[in-house]
């Protein structure tokens, strides 16, 4: 059976069997797993092998472990610094910063690849801006070079360990103010000042090989009156033809508040994928779930398909043996002992 365009969440710590029933709509083709749904790495371990198990290709698994304030796992995995401390580390330090942020991409990936999840939301590609408290210092830095510059190497790290990354949120979500789970941002600026600023670790990363993009949930009236994640424009357009990416696009989660501008649920999957994106997320709602996966029975892309499989992780060892690894000794040493021993202001004024 072939993976669906609909990506679900999870009640708990382990698949009860009206979920199980639920991931075999052929509309379904991943689950992303939240804090709620762990407790240690051996049990979300066992979880993920379950919904592995469910189909074949097995179901994408992801989750949101970019690290700082938005890292899902928790215990049994290394902390992880948010990304304005890589940004800070390397206007000290160019070389070193981007050391460091290649091997706290790569320490991410293994550990979720121990346990057998697919790929991470990460990394955040958005410029950080003392404006914006929802992104804020989950992007590397407020300068677009040093975006683009920590990002392909933090990227390179993750694809090392066999997972592929996610930049997200295009155009970019740093210059508002608003927090598009609770209502709908409004970026006032001209395509031009998009273009020559936020979109430029997009396209960089792009050329590197980019493996997914997901849009923001943010309208640009000065460019398309639609928010990027059910734009045309702005996902075929600008990201297809003029950027040239050939990767997957996911939805942001049609639950925020945001969606609403897409209309009522079945309308938002709609909006989206006709937008261009390939996979959507509905999250926390399972209603709302499961009435788009009734309107979607049929759909069917032949390219998505080919996205999809890229999206699999590659390789998968034993959480226990991954602290053998010398790799993984010298990831949690520097940074353990980075993040202890430098007093690092994190800095997001352009």
């Amino acid at each position: 059976m072939r993976l669906g365009p609909v990506m679900l969440d999870l009640a708990g710590t382990v698949l009860e069997a009206g979920e199980r029933e639920l991931l075999g709509h052929p509309a379904v083709g991943g689950v992303i797993l939240f804090r709620r749904n762990f407790e240690s790495p051996e049990q979300v371990r066992a979880l993920v092998a379950a919904i592995h198990a469910v189909r074949d290709p097995h179901l994408l698994v992801a989750v949101d472990q970019e690290g700082g304030r938005v890292q899902r796992f928790l215990a049994g995995f290394s902390r992880l610094p948010p990304a304005a401390w890589y940004g800070t580390l390397s206007r000290q330090d160019r070389e070193r910063g981007r050391r460091v942020a290649g091997l706290a991409g790569w320490l991410m990936a293994a550990e979720l690849r121990a346990v057998g999840v697919d790929f991470s939301f990460a990394p955040v590609l958005d410029l950080g801006s003392v404006a914006s408290t929802v992104i804020g210092d989950r992007a590397f830095s407020p300068r677009a070079e040093e975006v683009a510059d920590l990002a392909r190497a933090w990227v390179k790290g993750c694809q090392s360990a066999g997972m592929a990354a996610v930049g997200k949120h295009f155009p970019g979500h740093g210059g508002v103010a608003a927090d598009s789970h609770t209502e709908l941002p409004v970026d006032i600026r001209r395509f031009q000042d998009i273009l020559m600023a936020d979109l430029v670790p997009f396209e960089r990363l792009i050329r590197a090989g980019l493996e997914a993009i997901m849009p923001a949930h943010v309208v640009y009236p000065r460019v398309d009156g639609l928010p990027a994640g059910f734009s045309p424009y702005w996902l075929q357009q600008v990201l297809r033809q003029q950027l040239g990416f050939q990767g997957l696009i996911f939805s942001d989660d049609l639950n925020m508040a945001a969606a609403d501008a897409g209309g009522d649920y079945p309308g938002r999957a709609r909006a989206a994928l006709a937008a261009g994106c390939e996979m959507i997320l509905i999250c926390n709602n399972r209603s709302a779930a499961e009435s788009i996966l009734a309107g979607l029975r049929d759909v069917d892309d032949p390219a998505a398909h080919l996205r999809y499989v890229r999206m699999h992780g590659r390789g998968q060892g034993d959480p226990r043996d991954l602290r053998l690894d010398p790799r993984w000794q010298q990831a949690v040493r520097e940074l353990t002992a980075l993040q202890h021993g430098d007093s690092l202001a994190l800095d997001l004024t352009p």
